[in-house]
């Protein structure tokens, strides 16, 4: 009678471990879903805002207020602290992943010679891809 009693003992001491583990497996994997979301919680109103800036950054070349440069500052500053980063691709190879080529230009071969809007990621995650200029060698033919 005690070793069955030992045995039954053991079996639910061994069930209780493993819903334990699960539970805590559980715990581990909501908590990492929370932290997922909460981590591109602000991608859907920052997509928004991106034309947005770019009308900003736009005029702000063209019309030189101090008032329109803080902002504008004020406003890269919010973007940075929620994760938000340019992708620079001036000078370096075109990346079909990160750009888009809107035109082939004269300039070193599969290298982006000018950027036409600027692209954006949050976090690992491209909020927007940048449109740019590549360069292309272009071999004169003579006749």
């Amino acid at each position: 009678m005690k070793k069955k009693h030992d045995a039954e003992t053991v079996d639910w001491k061994s069930k209780y471990l493993r819903a334990l583990a699960d539970y805590q497996n559980l715990e581990k994997r909501t908590q990492a879903e929370k932290q997922e979301i909460r981590k591109y919680a602000a991608e859907a109103v920052t997509a928004r805002l991106l034309p947005a800036l770019d009308t900003l950054t736009k005029a702000s070349t063209h019309v030189k207020d101090t008032g329109l440069e803080l902002a504008l500052k004020e406003l890269y500053a919010v973007l940075s602290e929620q994760g938000v980063r340019k992708i620079e691709v001036l000078g370096k190879p075109f990346d079909p992943h990160q750009m888009e080529c809107i035109e082939v230009v004269a300039g070193k071969d599969n290298i982006v010679m000018e950027e036409l809007l600027p692209g954006y990621r949050l976090h690992d995650k491209i909020l927007r891809v940048a449109q740019v200029k590549v360069g292309k060698t272009l071999v004169s033919q003579e006749v």
